[in-house]
């Protein structure tokens, strides 16, 4: 049995290997997103990401706790976990130290954690993400939880991956005004104050909800519902991830925004727009790597020479290489 048909057939120890092809880009690992491809599009995907420290690592642990034993009537779901580290720009080495917050999930055949190095990529994810995603979608899991870098306010690729997006803020940081800087309250779905048990918490939750309620005055942003109009509007919830309070409020409301994505038909939307950025990103790539294969190091670097001598300019040595 191939590692296509081992996945499909729940084989953990085949998903791993497969998932380290997909990261590497080997052939096998291609072939075997493409052969999976048909059995994705069923996974619910929500991006965690917000600035470091704001404590998404600790969200995602007690999120999936959640998950897995509801404290309501929901069914449990099956969770599956992809952590993006940032990869030393020296060594380019990663730490992938999530596992060891996450480490009280372990033996929970219900959960699986992948942690994956950014590899320089920037916008909080690796290259190689959407492809993972799609593996562990296959794979049936029916929640995919993605934890980005936490690079700030480059951090907005992940709304163009997930379903549900949450962007996590915290007392104290200032990133309520790199929220709004950044354009990152356009990407939440979900708005989270985390670390609301320190002082200034009631100060950052106020200045998000004020920023969200600027253009829906006649709404509160305390409940995760749609406006009568039939407009999400992302809640501001407060929690403390290291006890989990408030963690549950949280599920809830991914949960409802999940369902409202299916009702309204907007899950089918940001699904063809996942795709499409997927798709983009994969000609990019294909194209560079074609035209690296038809110029040599030597000729870039007497182009770069002339540039250092301002006998070219760069649009002229782009021109001349393509």
């Amino acid at each position: 049995m191939d590692l296509t048909q081992s996945v499909l057939a729940g084989d953990r120890l085949a998903l791993a290997r497969l998932l380290t092809q997909v990261e590497n880009d080997s052939a096998v690992g291609r072939a075997a997103v493409d052969g999976l491809f048909p059995a994705t599009g069923k996974a619910h995907v929500v991006g965690i990401t917000g600035s470091p420290g704001t404590g998404k690592s600790s969200l995602v642990n007690h999120l999936t706790r959640s998950f897995r034993r509801p404290e309501d009537q929901r069914p449990p779901k099956t969770v599956a976990i992809v952590a993006v580290d940032p990869s030393s720009p020296f060594s380019g080495g990663a730490l992938l130290g999530d596992r060891v917050r996450m480490r009280d999930l372990s033996g929970d055949r219900g959960v699986f954690i992948r942690s994956m190095a950014s590899r320089g990529a920037l916008g909080g994810l690796s290259r190689s993400t959407a492809a993972v995603v799609n593996v562990l979608d296959a794979a049936g899991f029916e929640l995919i939880l993605v934890e980005t870098v936490g690079a700030g306010q480059s951090e907005v690729d992940i709304a163009r991956l997930a379903h549900t997006t949450i962007v996590v803020e915290a007392p104290g940081m200032g990133d309520e005004i790199q929220a709004i800087k950044a354009g990152i309250l356009e990407t939440a779905d979900i708005l989270v104050v985390n670390k609301a048990d320190r002082p200034g918490a009631e100060n950052t939750e106020r200045s998000l909800r004020l920023m969200i309620e600027m253009g829906h005055p006649a709404h509160s942003t305390r409940v995760a519902q749609p406006t009568p109009q039939g407009t999400w509007l992302p809640p501001v919830l407060r929690c403390v991830s290291t006890s989990g309070e408030g963690v549950e409020s949280i599920a809830q409301a991914i949960v409802d925004h999940g369902d409202y994505l299916q009702k309204s038909g907007l899950w089918r939307q940001r699904e063809y727009e996942r795709l499409k950025t997927t798709l983009a990103i994969l000609v990019q790539e294909a194209l560079i790597a074609r035209w690296r294969s038809q110029v040599s190091e030597d000729q870039i670097e007497e182009w770069v020479v002339r540039l250092c001598e301002r006998s070219a300019t760069p649009y002229e040595v782009v021109k001349a290489l393509i």
